[in-house]
This record gives structure tokens, C-alpha cells and sequence, in this order.
């Protein structure tokens, strides 16, 4: 039987030379792979965000954009790598719908292997959206160090009862939560009536939406909530790295 994994295209010499050549300049330049398209936002070092994106947007987005380039203003090495059918999409310039999520696990799994072969230390995984949930279903089979969840999708808007929550039990590393307090794939107030994981560490950010856009009448703007969420990324990572040494 040919599974997911079996399926995913070979990274051969050029394109390992391709991912090494972004980690090393750090300057958010696309490089293509087999696997997809790859920009490393921030100088080689600890600590490193494995940065996946959500369904309808990719990394040109102006969300994920600033959200990268706040990260490595705050010290953290972010690796932003594409999905198969986003890297159609921006091919072609025609938008597609995501692939069975079961598939996208699998590609997000083969970009891990690809990014931590350098021998550096592992990087944490993350993602906006749908890149967060691909990024968790992955963290309950493989183990990872973990996660940092921006907008997580915990049922699809207006249906609260279609919970994407099954496999959290299995969760066992760290966890990290930036979500928006009018979030309508999980707002404040239903996200502090599930049952989360203990190791959770979750921050709302006052008004946002599911794109962290908050309204006028606040007098915050959507770039300054990116940017307090890539300070309290920044200083989580930061934890970590320092037990590291």
C-alpha cells in the first residue's frame, strides 16, 4: 500500500544545497524545492521556527510577512516552507483549495527531516491557521520540541460543535497559543471552556480576529498585534534556548 510519505517527491543534492544556502543567508529569499518553496527569515541560529501557512494565504501574505520579520527582529530564525499546492498556487497564479489534511501531515513531516538534517538544533514547528493544525496532528505521532499555534482553527466558523480537538490528549510537548479574542474559528471565550492540555501557554490578543485584525474603535492596529505576538514567540523561544545552552 503507498502511503502519504511514500508519495512525497525526493529532495536530491541541489535542492539540500538549496535549503542549506537559505538557512545560511537568512535574507526571506524564495528557494524552490522538490517539496515546495523555502524563505529563511534571520541569521543561522538557536532558537528556529519551522513556520507553515494557513489555507488561503501563503508566506507573501503581508500577515506571515511582518509575523517572519518581527520574529528574526526578536532573535528567532524563522523557516517558512510551502505546501505542495500553495506552491501551484503562486506558480500559477490560479488559487486551489488545500489537499486531504492527512497529506499536507505528511509534506510538513518530510520539510522537518529536510530542515533539521543540518545537525543544528531542532526547530520548533508553528503555523497560521490550518499550518497550525497540520503542524499539531504531526506533533501527536512524531515527536517534536514544540509548538507555537498563531490563529489555531478549532472548528470551522459557526459550527462550535465540529471540534479539531481529538488529538490533543496525544500532545505532549510544549505548547504555545496566540489566538485572536474574536477569533471565529475559536473566540476567548470558547477556547477557556475546552479542556487543554496543561502545558499550554496561551495568550488572546484583544480584538483580533482570525487575522488578528481587531476593529477601529480600539485604537490598535493589526500590525501591533503580529508584533506583540512575535515578542511573546520571541520570548518563549528564548526560554527554551537558554536551557539549552
Amino acid at each position: 500500500m503507498t502511503t502519504h510519505a511514500d508519495a512525497m517527491p525526493a529532495l536530491d543534492a541541489e535542492d539540500r544545497q538549496r535549503i542549506a544556502t537559505a538557512l545560511a543567508r537568512g535574507d526571506d529569499t524564495l528557494h524552490e524545492t522538490a517539496l515546495g518553496g523555502v524563505r529563511v527569515c534571520g541569521v543561522q541560529q538557536r532558537p528556529r521556527l519551522l513556520l507553515s501557512h494557513g489555507a488561503g494565504a501563503g508566506h507573501d501574505s503581508p500577515f506571515l510577512s511582518r509575523l517572519r520579520h518581527a520574529l528574526a527582529a526578536g532573535g528567532v530564525q524563522v523557516i517558512a516552507v510551502e505546501f505542495a499546492y500553495m506552491a501551484r498556487t503562486r506558480r500559477e497564479g490560479r488559487r486551489r483549495p488545500p489537499p486531504r489534511v492527512e497529506g499536507l501531515v505528511a509534506e510538513l513531516s518530510a520539510w522537518r527531516r529536510a530542515i533539521d538534517a543540518d545537525g543544528q538544533a531542532p526547530a520548533w514547528l508553528g503555523g497560521k491557521s490550518m499550518g497550525g493544525r497540520v503542524a499539531s496532528l504531526l506533533a501527536a505521532r512524531e515527536p517534536l520540541p514544540g509548538l507555537v499555534l498563531c490563529g489555531y482553527p478549532f472548528h470551522p466558523p459557526g459550527k462550535p460543535e465540529r471540534l479539531r480537538l481529538d488529538h490533543w490528549p496525544e500532545l505532549e510537548c510544549p505548547l504555545l497559543l496566540l489566538q485572536g479574542t474574536r477569533d471565529a474559528f475559536g473566540t476567548r471565550a470558547e477556547v477557556e471552556g475546552y479542556a487543554l492540555p496543561a502545558q499550554l501557554e496561551c495568550h488572546f490578543l484583544d480584538g483580533g480576529d482570525h487575522d488578528w485584525q481587531p476593529p477601529r474603535r480600539l485604537g490598535v492596529s493589526q500590525a501591533e498585534l503580529i508584533d506583540t505576538a512575535a515578542a511573546l514567540i520571541s520570548r518563549r523561544l528564548a526560554q527554551v534556548d537558554e536551557r539549552q545552552g
